[in-house]
């Protein structure tokens, strides 16, 4: 067909040809949507259970959360963009020639896009290794926080103040999970040097038991806490390490609890948990220095001597 035969845009023949063919890319761009919403959860929570059937469900949660978002965040991306170029072409735009005009301006754009390009490369690998995924408490770029969402580009984090941090992937040197599989309940108690340790060590170890059989607390711990050894002899007081494993993102809560317990407990048995002491040593006395003594008045009257 010539350019004189086509038929002119949004007329009666252009709707009935153009605006048909129009009409079902979008309904087949609409219904990939919808299945890729669908399914990819499905698939990808399939594969992953079967490859991490060893790992917790958080641990499997969170990575089928992290792989689900970024496919169907990128076939959206993919879906649309198929979408467009194939309903361009019914408006007359020429695809080879607007092609080859992306295909330069993409080779000027990537040159000033270095920073974006490795974003993307950071993320390959981040996802590939499995270093964290959402819902994981990390630290990365400097910043600590549970992790809200990730793409290739980059990870949004959300600290404990509310604060949502969005850092590229490209800045991220070194990331540390804190929730990768298990947690752990890592905390020191100080008593004052006056105290028995070994009866120490048994009221530690009584009250952690009871805690981790509390029916309240019992399903987060992985083991029972326990006292690991004397840390430290301090200014003040004697450190005693405590150590056990906990579920993901469950040892804070704990390791407040536990506080709580062990303070009731050793004030209920005159355990003393010591503060800052100061003693104070005095070299030799200074001399003591005598008062001075008052003078004696000179006498005013005067007499008179005999001749």
């Amino acid at each position: 067909m010539d350019e004189l035969s086509k038929p002119e845009l949004f007329s009666i023949e252009w709707l009935k040809s153009s605006g048909v063919s129009i009409l079902i890319v979008i309904l087949i761009a609409v219904t990939f949507y919808f299945l890729l919403r669908h399914f990819a959860p499905l698939l990808i929570k399939k594969t992953v259970t079967r490859r991490m059937k060893e790992q917790s469900e958080e641990e499997i949660k969170n990575r089928c959360d992290t792989l689900s978002s970024l496919f169907i965040n990128t076939g959206i991306v993919v879906i649309v963009i198929i979408a467009i170029f194939t309903i361009l072409p019914e408006f007359g735009v020429n695809i080879a020639a607007m092609l080859a005009g992306l295909g330069i301006v993409g080779i000027a754009v990537g040159f000033g896009a270095q920073s974006l390009i490795k974003d993307v490369l950071s993320g390959i690998f981040i996802l590939l290794e499995n270093q964290y995924g959402i819902g994981d408490w990390v630290k990365v770029g400097g910043v600590d926080g549970l992790v809200e969402e990730m793409n290739l580009r980059r990870t949004v984090l959300r600290d404990f103040d509310g604060t949502v941090h969005s850092i590229p992937n490209s800045e991220i040197k070194i990331a540390s999970n804190f929730t990768k599989e298990y947690a752990r309940v890592n905390m020191n108690i100080s008593v004052a040097y006056g105290e028995d340790l070994d009866r120490v060590i048994e009221v530690i170890n009584k009250v952690c038991e009871e805690m981790a059989e509390d029916s309240k607390w019992k399903t987060d711990f992985i083991n029972t806490p326990q006292v690991l050894r004397v840390d430290n002899l301090g200014d003040s007081g004697i450190d005693i390490k405590i150590l056990g494993n906990t579920k993901p993102m469950r040892q804070w809560a704990a390791m407040g609890e536990l506080r709580l317990r062990l303070k009731r407990t050793f004030d209920k048995e005159g355990i003393e948990i010591p503060w800052p002491h100061t003693k104070v040593y005095f070299g030799n006395s200074l001399p003591k220095i005598e008062e001075p003594q008052p003078m004696p008045e000179k006498s005013t009257d005067t007499k008179a001597e005999p001749p």
